[in-house]
This record gives C-alpha cells, sequence and structure tokens, in this order.
C-alpha cells in the first residue's frame, strides 16, 4: 500500500474549532489518522492538550497543535488567527465545529450567547482565515449545523444582541443554527471561482458536551435519542474529504448526503442581510 493511500490527507493543514471534546474530537482523531496536520482551537488548554496527546499517541507523523480560541471574545478570535497565520502554513480544511447550547446570557462581546458563538464568532474567524484558504485552493470550510435550523422562525437581529430570554436555551440554538446554514451558502456565493467550496452540515443529534448547560430534566430525555460522536462526525468528514463533496459547494448535507434546508435557510435575501449585519458586528 503506497502512503497516499495509507495517508489520503498527507500534506494537508486542517484547523477545527473545538476540537477538546465531542465531534470536534472525533472529527481531529480522524484527521490525523487520514495524514493531516491538525489544529485543534478551544478555551480550555487543559482539555485540549489531552487530545492532542491522544492524536500524538495514536498518530505520531501529525504533529498536532493547541490554539487558544474563544468564540464569544472577539480579541481571543483575532489572537488566535494571527497565532496560526504566523505560522505561514496553507489551509486547506477550516471546520468550524465548535458550539454551545443551552447556554444563557452575553457573550464578552456583547451577543446573545449562543448565537455569539456559534455564528459571530465562527463568521470573524472565517473572515480572518479566509485569504489564507484561498491561498490554500483547494479548500473548504465545514460549518456544523443542526436539523434544529428549521424550528427558527427568523432571526431578531435586535434580540440577538440582548441575553438569552428562553429556559431552554433551545430557541436561540435553532436560530444560531439557521445563520450558519445561511453563512456557509451566501459565503460560498461569494467565494465563487476561488477554490474554496463550503458546507453546512447536521451532524445527527449527538450526546456530545454541547447540551451540559441545558437543564437535566431537558438533558436526560434530549439523550436517550442521541448519537456517538463519532457517528457525528461522518458528515463533517464526508465534506472535509470526498471528492464528491468537492465538487459541490454552498450546500447543507445530512448523513453525508446533500440535503434540502428549511425554506428560510435558502432565503438569499436574508443571508445577504446576516452578511452585512455580521460584518458591521465585527468590523469587517
Amino acid at each position: 500500500m503506497s502512503d497516499s493511500t495509507a495517508k489520503p490527507l498527507q500534506n494537508v493543514v486542517a484547523l477545527v474549532t473545538g476540537a477538546n471534546a465531542g465531534i470536534g474530537r472525533a472529527t481531529a482523531i480522524e484527521l490525523a489518522r487520514r495524514g493531516a496536520r491538525v489544529f485543534l482551537a478551544a478555551r480550555s488548554e487543559a482539555k485540549t492538550r489531552a487530545v492532542v496527546e491522544e492524536i500524538a499517541r495514536a498518530t505520531p507523523s501529525a504533529k498536532p497543535e493547541f490554539l487558544s480560541l474563544d468564540l464569544g471574545d472577539f480579541a481571543s478570535i483575532r489572537r488566535c488567527a494571527d497565532d496560526f497565520l504566523r505560522r505561514d502554513l496553507p489551509l486547506r480544511l477550516l471546520i468550524n465545529n465548535a458550539g454551545v447550547g443551552g447556554h444563557r446570557g452575553l457573550t464578552p462581546s456583547g451577543f446573545e450567547l449562543t448565537f455569539g458563538t456559534n455564528h459571530v464568532g465562527h463568521f470573524l474567524f472565517t473572515s480572518l482565515l479566509l485569504e489564507r484558504l484561498k491561498k490554500s485552493a483547494p479548500a473548504r470550510v465545514i460549518t456544523v449545523s443542526s436539523r434544529a435550523h428549521s424550528r427558527a422562525g427568523g432571526i431578531d437581529f435586535e434580540a440577538v444582541q440582548r441575553p438569552t430570554r428562553s429556559i431552554s436555551g433551545i430557541d436561540e440554538y435553532s436560530v444560531s443554527k439557521l445563520a450558519n446554514v445561511l453563512f456557509s451558502a451566501e459565503l460560498a456565493r461569494r467565494l465563487q471561482g476561488t477554490g474554496v467550496t463550503t458546507y453546512a452540515v447536521h451532524p445527527g443529534v449527538v450526546a456530545s458536551d454541547i447540551w451540559r448547560r441545558v437543564p437535566p430534566p431537558f438533558q436526560w430525555v434530549m439523550k436517550l435519542f442521541m448519537l456517538s460522536n463519532e457517528d457525528g462526525a461522518k458528515t463533517t468528514l464526508h465534506c472535509a474529504t470526498s471528492p464528491e463533496a468537492g465538487a459541490e459547494t454552498g450546500l447543507y448535507y445530512d448523513k453525508c448526503q446533500p440535503a434540502r434546508p428549511s425554506a428560510l435557510a435558502r432565503d438569499t435575501h436574508l443571508a445577504g442581510e446576516l452578511w452585512r449585519r455580521s460584518e458591521a458586528w465585527t468590523g469587517g
């Protein structure tokens, strides 16, 4: 077996947000196993170091590295992007995986906590890395969304700048996941012809750490029907690696196949408005 067959992602640099646990951890481990050099971006250095060490033991050639990233804090996002860019490496895979659900409050940068982390933080992070992605083309940007996006009735652009209102936080989560799908589709339109392709994915309903702040009665019921993190990473990995996915851009994926998102998620006017506001919020 040739090395290229054994390691299909040899010499590919990948950056995974939220890689310290859950789907992100499973994604980073598998990308490294396939030969990628993986950067793991997360808030907790202690938790992420454990994953870095796990990858290094299993795949010594992977050279995994930790990057400090708090997606609710614009200053942290800019430092993380600068930290990566200073290394002067190509970037072929950006996986916007990190997310929160069931949290309540505001981010340090002044957005409803779930929306600010899941959408605004990733919007800024992707924007800061976009030129490197284009220079590294063919490259892919995968944003982990959720089928929960279809529960959202729209985006209240004033409410997303106020503290969480719902008790469970699930309403706000749905809005943030709608924003993820809209962002991925609009990014694809803006990157046509650059060699950078984009994907929004529904990983399945996964028993990951994202739901650790949901009140116990909700959490116990939800986890009865959830997938493992490894199963949850399958669609992300498909979009990151498969030739079939590489021939498409801007689509929404479920169970490793293109799927039809909600009508609002296909609204190009709403996607454009979200993009314009996100640029204004982040100083783009």
